[in-house]
């Protein structure tokens, strides 16, 4: 059995649910016998209440007097240190604005790098895709390859880590032929 929380049993007690909350919690107070002292606990704590000393009166005009003066003198601190801080603010626009020529400048080497070669050229396995519509693995002279010949539109597909998938449909029977390489 769900309880429902203390909250909902305050607000059952001094009957300020909603319709249906109203009527859930009362459905659940019928059989909850802890509930029920719960909601009696609340019902006797709202007896008491009368009988506390009133709120003592607060004078809000001068309260509000206070707060104007605060809020002036706290406006004026900081113009203070605004003024102050000036000469700081220029290093640190130079700062950033340094900060920034670095970033573009790696930027723009990076963008105009050329990945390096050995002298005998690509040294590894190499995915590569064939005119008649297969796929070929290529490392060093050797080479091996799954072709589909009168293949048309073919879709390829590369995978960062050294895949390749190469679909097509067969124009004539319709079977698809689904080709996966993975090199390593």
């Amino acid at each position: 059995m769900k309880h429902p929380n203390r909250a909902t049993l305050a607000l059952h007690a001094g009957e300020d649910l909603g319709r249906f909350a109203y009527w859930r919690t009362s459905r659940h107070l019928a059989k909850c016998e802890v509930c029920r002292a719960e909601i009696a606990a609340f019902d006797a704590v709202r007896g008491i209440l009368p009988e506390l000393s009133p709120i003592p009166e607060v004078p809000w005009n001068r309260l509000a007097a206070e707060m104007k003066v605060n809020i002036r003198l706290g406006l004026a601190a900081g113009d203070a240190l605004l003024r102050e801080a000036v000469p700081f603010a220029w290093t640190s626009a130079a700062v950033a604005f340094a900060s920034v020529a670095v970033v573009l400048a790696a930027g723009l080497a990076l963008q105009h790098a050329s990945p390096r070669m050995g002298k005998a050229g690509f040294q590894g396995v190499e995915l590569q895709t064939t005119a008649n519509g297969g796929i070929q693995v290529r490392e060093g002279n050797g080479a091996l390859g799954l072709l589909d010949n009168g293949a048309k539109d073919v879709n390829y597909t590369a995978g960062a880590q050294g895949s390749m998938r190469a679909q097509n449909v067969d124009p004539e029977t319709g079977h698809v032929t689904v080709t996966n390489v993975y090199a390593n």
